[in-house]
C-alpha cells in the first residue's frame, strides 16, 4: 500500500493550534508561579535570617540547649528536639494503622466497602488541626491519667496522639493508590503458586508498591513536622531539651516545636529590629531545609524502589 495516500497527522487547524499555544502558555504560567512563590519565601526568609545571624553567631543558634530570647539565648536544639520526638511519635502511630488500612482498603475490601470507607478515613483529613489540638487537651489528657499514666496538662504524649491520628489519611490514601497500581498479573501469580491473599498482600503487593508506601510515609513526616495548632494547643510553649537517660519524662511532659515557637515569637510584642523577632526567620529557614532534605531523601529513595509495569 502506498503511503502517499496516508494523511498528515502533523497538520491541525489553525484555530487548534492557537488554543494549545494558549494552554500552554497558562500551564507554564502556573509552574512559573509555584517555582516563583517558593523561591521569595526562601529569599525572604534567607535575608531576615541574615540579620539574625549578624547579632547572634550561628553556633550558638545550632548549637544552644537553651532558647529564652528574654535572656538572649537563641539556641535552636530543644526546638529540634521537639519537633523530631512528636515526629516520631506520630508516625509510630500513623504508619502501622495507614499501612494496615491502606492493605484492607486495597486487597480485601469490596468496592462498594471501599466507596465508603475511603471517603469516610479522609474526612480526617478535612478536621481543623486547633479541634484535635482542643480534643488533645480536654479529652485525651484526661483520659491518659485515667489510664494512669502521670502526663503533664501540656505534653508531648497526646500532641503526637493526635498528630499521628491526623497524618493517617494521608498515609493509607497514597499508600492504597499505590498498591492499586501493582498490576493484578502479579497477584494471579501468586494465587497460582498456591499463596493466600495475607502472602499476596505482603510479599507481593507490599513490596512492589514500596517506593509509594514511602513516599506516603516522608509526605506525612513532612506534615508532622510542620504541623502548628495541634502542639500549640496541647503541648506547651516551654522548649525542653531530650532526655536521653529519661527520655520517657520529655513524652509525659510539656516541650516545644519549631513552628509553635514561631507562632510564639509573632504574637510577642518584640520590635521588629529585635534579635528575638528575627529569629522567627532563622528557625523557618532550619525548618525549611529539615523539610528540603527529608523530601529529597525520599525522591532518592522512591526512584531507587520505583517499579515500572507494562
Amino acid at each position: 500500500m502506498s503511503t502517499d495516500t496516508q494523511p498528515d497527522i502533523t497538520s491541525r487547524p489553525t484555530g487548534k493550534v492557537a488554543r494549545e499555544k494558549l494552554y500552554n502558555g497558562i500551564f507554564f504560567l502556573c509552574a512559573a508561579l509555584s517555582v516563583a512563590v517558593t523561591l521569595s519565601i526562601v529569599v525572604l526568609l534567607a535575608r531576615d535570617a541574615v540579620g539574625f545571624f549578624a547579632a547572634v553567631p550561628p553556633s550558638d543558634f545550632f548549637l544552644g540547649t537553651e532558647f529564652v530570647a528574654s535572656k538572649g539565648k537563641f539556641g535552636v536544639l530543644p526546638l529540634v528536639s521537639g519537633t523530631l520526638l512528636v515526629t516520631v511519635l506520630s508516625a509510630l502511630i500513623a504508619i502501622p494503622i495507614g499501612v494496615a488500612a491502606a492493605v484492607y482498603l486495597s486487597e480485601y475490601a469490596s468496592e462498594r466497602m471501599r466507596a465508603v470507607l475511603k471517603p469516610g478515613l479522609e474526612i480526617l483529613a478535612g478536621i481543623p488541626t486547633v479541634v484535635y489540638g482542643f480534643f488533645a487537651l480536654v479529652y485525651v489528657t484526661p483520659f491518659l491519667r485515667v489510664l494512669g499514666l502521670p502526663v503533664a496538662t501540656f505534653n508531648v504524649l497526646s500532641a503526637s496522639l493526635m498528630v499521628g491520628i491526623m497524618i493517617i489519611p494521608m498515609v493509607s490514601s497514597l499508600s492504597e493508590d499505590a498498591m492499586s497500581s501493582v498490576p493484578d498479573s502479579l497477584r494471579q501469580a501468586g494465587y497460582g503458586l498456591g499463596a493466600t491473599k495475607y502472602d499476596v498482600s505482603t510479599s507481593i503487593v507490599i513490596p512492589a508498591a514500596l517506593s509509594g508506601i514511602f513516599s506516603s510515609f516522608i509526605l506525612a513526616l513532612s506534615r508532622a513536622i510542620g504541623e502548628t495548632m495541634i502542639v500549640a494547643v496541647a503541648m506547651g510553649l516551654s522548649p525542653q531539651m531530650l532526655d536521653l537517660s529519661d527520655p520517657l519524662s520529655n513524652v509525659l511532659g510539656n516541650g516545644q516545636t519549631m513552628t509553635s515557637k514561631m507562632v510564639q515569637v509573632v504574637g510577642s510584642e518584640l520590635a521588629g529590629s529585635d534579635a528575638g523577632y528575627k529569629s522567627l526567620f532563622a528557625i523557618g529557614i532550619t525548618l525549611f531545609a529539615i523539610t528540603f532534605i527529608m523530601n529529597l531523601i525520599s525522591n532518592r529513595i522512591a526512584a531507587r524502589y520505583r517499579e515500572e509495569y507494562e
